[in-house]
């Protein structure tokens, strides 16, 4: 079983910054690519970032330039820094990983989700 735990979610204004978090743990042998999704309620989950384990990043167009994603692979974790947020940006971020787990088995977790409220 692998658990997915993110943090650093919380209000912050417009124009500001914020970095997300997310630690893998469990029965995990490796974790290929890991990402960041976010869902603004009444909407469709949409793709923010994701980041390989070798380091290759891909954003959503509507991020890129403000949005760097990384990941220490020692610690199985990932980053989401967040530049210049806009109101419309307030969502409920998830975090994602293509972990192989010691089973060999490949399935992709999700966490719980973190909110980032941007205020006007």
């Amino acid at each position: 079983q692998v658990q997915l735990v993110e943090s650093g979610g919380g209000l912050v204004q417009a124009g500001g910054s914020l970095r997300l978090s997310c630690a893998a743990s469990g029965s995990i042998l490796s974790i290929n690519t890991m990402g960041w999704d976010r869902q603004v309620p009444g909407k469709q989950r949409e793709l923010v970032a994701t980041v390989t384990s070798g380091g290759k990043t891909n954003y959503a167009d509507s991020v890129k330039g403000r949005c760097t994603a990384s990941r220490d692979n020692a610690k199985n974790t990932v980053y989401l820094e967040m530049n210049s947020l806009k109101p419309e940006e307030t969502a409920v971020y998830y975090c994602n990983a293509d972990v192989v787990s010691i089973s060999r088995a490949l399935r992709t977790s999700w966490g719980q989700g973190a909110q980032v409220t941007v205020s006007s």
